[in-house]
């Protein structure tokens, strides 16, 4: 995995607007951005908030996880899967146990 990187002050400052210049030149607006982010939504998410879209490699959280032989459907997100404001809910919710 590479390192981040992070900038600040000014060199910051010219890398936003060489960033908004190009999506200028090439007609991405931010709305479009945000569609683009909202397509790689997360499919899996662990208790530590640890989250994967189901694209390329497993990664190392999961795959440690099933290594270790958790189910995958266990860390799927669902439409009733606990939010983080109620973790209790995961704890009692929980079907990692009953396999």
């Amino acid at each position: 995995m590479m390192a981040k990187r992070t900038l600040e002050g000014e060199a910051r400052d010219r890398f936003i607007q060489y960033l908004r210049n190009k999506m200028d030149e090439y007609g991405i607006t931010f709305e479009d951005l945000a569609a683009a982010t909202a397509a790689a939504k997360a499919v899996y998410r662990d208790a530590k908030g640890n989250e994967w879209n189901g694209i390329g490699d497993r990664p190392d959280w999961l795959q440690a996880a099933t290594n270790a032989g958790a189910s995958l459907d266990f860390f799927r997100i669902s439409e009733t899967t606990p939010t983080r404001d109620r973790p209790e809910e995961a704890l009692f919710s929980s079907s990692f146990f009953r396999r």
